[in-house]
């Protein structure tokens, strides 16, 4: 992206209406409520031919520092800050109010672009709000609406104007083609059926989540080495799933933050819906999935239900105990984190579980070197000819029951697909093959192909009776 621009503006003006729009999708959660957005979020804007980096900021107000809302304004200034350019946002509405005179202010001693966004400008009654704007000294504001779309031509000749055109439209590099990999042929024949290698160049979607106040945004600030989410003692700060980009080891690892889960009777109010259905779409979109566990109070009912939920969704888990400088007794406290993990959580045998703290940094190494690992067991492939020596020995272990007197056969064993690793069986008698069975050949591909944690799925298919439905001779 060739620049940055800051959407800024007091709570309930329609910043992150705009932002969808640029963006051109629901990223940024809306709400008539005011302060629905408190982290800073980036996003990839398209504008006409105006291709830029957009961030939805939470809306200022007076407060103190430690505040919430002190924190948030503290985030919003460092999003100015880090921008080339900012979108001053008022409601033409409702008029102006002293936190825009304020605001305008602000930016203005800050000395950096600014173009003023008169929003709401379809509404009845809007032009004295619209003309009171140029009373800020920002220049002739832009009028738009945001949740229609309309104005958006206004805008982009503002933004251009504003960081002129040599930042606007950069020029395009000509890219020289150097090395360029092309298929070699060989004469010597390997494997039909070749197990492909682990990519661990590729970037990783990692989602960090866990029920409120577990400490999740705290590590995604160490990760990253500075306090880029809010944070803070109060419980459901984040609300919308944002996320972030960093490098572990030359890797680029993308990470999202996601409001915390409650149980779904407690979830009443329309924001915190909202906000849950965010967190479950990060979760559907990420490949590996920390579940953040408070280790002073570790396995919560709800702990223990959005564990199923990653693994029912197929993703890759790893367990976090957070707060471990909290704990006294480590040794006695692990051991017994360690017999809760494998008798309440049995669907996730040989799951790994990093105690860690995210407040001084101890164990997010290991944490990450679990979450390669996880994400390497979830990528893997078997070949098929591995696959059936497996399951003709299995068969001659525990041959499969009988049924009616009659009894199952397993035939043939193939690997359909990866991420999570997926198997079908060809049987006799799929429908009559017991429960037990599968998780039999479940926790026996855990072992001896060494597959811990992730979700298995096995698949069985009948051969079609070429017989079934004829009549029988009399």
């Amino acid at each position: 992206m060739s620049f940055t621009v800051a959407i800024v503006g007091r709570p309930n003006v329609g910043k992150s209406t705009l932002f969808n729009r640029l963006v051109g999708k629901k990223l940024a959660l809306v709400d008539d409520t005011p302060g629905v957005t408190r982290d800073r979020r980036p996003g990839e804007a398209r504008l006409v031919d105006l291709r830029f980096t957009i961030v939805d900021t939470a809306g200022l107000e007076e407060a103190t520092d430690e505040s919430l809302s002190g924190r948030m304004r503290q985030q919003t200034e460092a999003a100015i800050d880090e921008a080339d350019l900012s979108l001053f946002i008022v409601d033409a509405k409702t008029g102006l109010t002293p936190v825009d005179t304020a605001l305008g202010e602000m930016l203005r001693r800050r000395g950096k672009p600014v173009v003023l966004v008169a929003n709401k400008s379809e509404a009845r009654g809007s032009d004295s709000g619209f003309y009171d704007a140029f009373s800020l000294g920002l220049g002739e504001p832009v009028p738009i609406s945001a949740e229609h779309g309309q104005g958006m031509l206004d805008l982009r000749d503002a933004i251009v104007a504003a960081v002129g055109e040599d930042i606007a439209f950069p020029p395009k590099e000509d890219v020289a083609v150097t090395d360029v990999d092309l298929p070699q042929s060989s004469d010597e024949g390997g494997e039909e059926d070749e197990e492909p290698v682990y990519d661990d160049s590729k970037p990783l979607r990692v989602a960090i989540v866990g029920r409120p106040n577990a400490g999740k945004s705290t590590l995604i600030n160490r990760f990253l080495g500075e306090d880029r989410l809010l944070t803070g003692p109060e419980a459901g700060i984040t609300r919308d799933s944002i996320s972030v980009e960093w490098e572990w080891r030359g890797r680029t690892i993308k990470m999202f933050d996601t409001a915390g889960m409650r149980r779904k009777a407690k979830v009443i109010e329309k924001l915190e819906k909202l906000s849950v259905a965010d967190a479950l779409r990060a979760i559907r979109f990420a490949e590996t999935v920390v579940i953040v566990f408070d280790a002073t109070i570790p396995f919560e009912k709800q702990d223990l239900h959005i564990v199923d939920l990653v693994l029912r969704e197929g993703r890759a888990a790893v367990l976090a105990f957070n707060k471990w400088d909290m704990i006294e007794d480590r040794q006695a406290v692990l051991a017994d984190l360690r017999e809760k993990t494998d008798r309440l959580l049995p669907q996730a045998r040989g799951i790994r579980a990093v105690p860690i703290s995210g407040q001084t940094g101890w164990g997010l190494d290991k944490l990450m070197q679990s979450i390669i690992d996880t994400d390497r067991v979830w990528n893997k492939r078997i070949s098929t000819a591995k696959l059936n020596r497996w399951l003709e020995q299995q068969q001659v272990q525990h041959p499969p029951p009988a049924v009616s007197g009659r009894r199952i056969k397993l035939k043939y064993m193939t690997q359909v697909k990866a991420r999570p690793p997926a198997f079908m069986v060809s049987c006799t008698r799929s429908d009559a093959l017991p429960e037990s069975y599968t998780r039999y050949l479940i926790n026996g591909l855990r072992a001896d192909f060494d597959m811990p944690s992730v979700p298995i799925r096995i698949h069985y298919r009948s051969p079609d009776n070429p017989y079934e439905g004829k009549k029988k001779r009399t």
